[in-house]
């Protein structure tokens, strides 16, 4: 068992916070690691990937929950309000989205004899795909005996999600071939680093004849770089499609979007200048860069998540 449980158990199982119910004590969730765990704040004391029972679902930093202490303590529930209501509208969400693909026919009938009344003969069908490559039918007919149905709105593009088609880290102006992951600042002497993500074309392609509503990218922080505590990722845009076998540039920065404890993941959201530059291809990948010890520390993940109004 590391250092950070064995302390946290000595918290749980000695005077503490205010009691959670019979054999529980509370705590707050400071960041939610990519391991699956917690990082959780006791007595301001910072503990390191602290597992989590099934029930406790949707983590998010600042939740407030249940730990059941021992020598290996589990998060159990959260505390607060029902989320019931948070939860029906995400699943109603979510069933417009399906109901969205699919084409709805109330009846489906055929015969030798013409229909009978109500029913309109079409002299020609048209059909295309829209935004999001569903099928619609449009039926152009000789003669409307009844006004046409009210077409559904237009939905906005599916979100489009775009993966790094490469990453690396750069010292003293060339790739480092000590880090095989983005990192910034430095622990030792050897000079600060800096660290890219790169898309090729691939933002600029998805954007292309849409109207970007937002653009959201999730980093996790690597264990074993810089101090525990949270620090802030200092982001800034390039201008490369691919890693450069010289210095990577950075162009517009720092925006500090994003604090992170060690092991943890978070999603921060682009300014909108920043998402007009890379929808436009003017700017084309992402980067982190800091100096000295204090923000130091490796970062995995820039996945973007791009959603359309249009």
């Amino acid at each position: 068992m590391s250092d950070s449980a064995h302390e946290l158990a000595r918290h749980l199982t000695g005077p503490g916070p205010a009691a959670a119910g019979p054999g529980f004590v509370s705590a707050q969730v400071d960041d939610v690691t990519a391991a699956g765990g917690v990082n959780l704040i006791l007595d301001g004391v910072l503990h390191l990937n602290v597992a989590c029972a099934d029930s406790y679902r949707e983590r998010r930093a600042g939740d407030w929950v249940a730990v059941r202490p021992g020598p290996r303590p589990v998060v159990v529930w959260r505390l607060g309000d029902d989320p019931g209501e948070e939860t029906e509208a995400e699943i109603r969400e979510i069933a417009a989205d399906v109901a969205s693909d699919m084409i709805t026919v109330s009846a489906y009938t055929w015969g030798t004899a013409a229909p009978g009344t109500g029913w309109q003969q079409v002299s020609a069908l048209w059909t295309r795909k829209d935004a999001n490559g569903t099928g619609q039918l449009y039926a152009q007919l000789a003669t409307a005996n009844v006004p046409s149905p009210v077409p559904p709105p237009t939905r906005p593009p599916k979100p489009a999600v775009i993966t790094a088609s490469a990453s690396g880290s750069w010292r003293k102006g060339r790739p480092d071939d000590y880090a095989s992951t983005p990192m910034q600042g430095s622990w030792t002497s050897g000079g600060d680093r800096r660290g890219g993500w790169f898309y090729g074309s691939k933002i600029a392609t998805a954007c292309s004849g849409k109207t970007v509503s937002t653009m959201r990218v999730q980093f996790t922080r690597r264990t074993g770089s810089g101090v525990n505590a949270k620090r802030p990722l200092h982001l800034y845009l390039h201008n490369y499609a691919s890693p450069p076998s010289g210095q990577l540039t950075l162009g517009q920065g720092p925006e500090d979007l994003l604090r992170l404890s060690v092991g943890a993941k978070g999603t921060a959201t682009l300014p909108a200048s920043w998402r007009s530059a890379l929808a436009s291809g003017s700017a084309k990948g992402l980067a982190i860069y800091a100096q000295g010890r204090d923000d130091y520390m490796g970062v995995t993940g820039g996945t973007l998540t791009i959603t359309f109004s249009a």
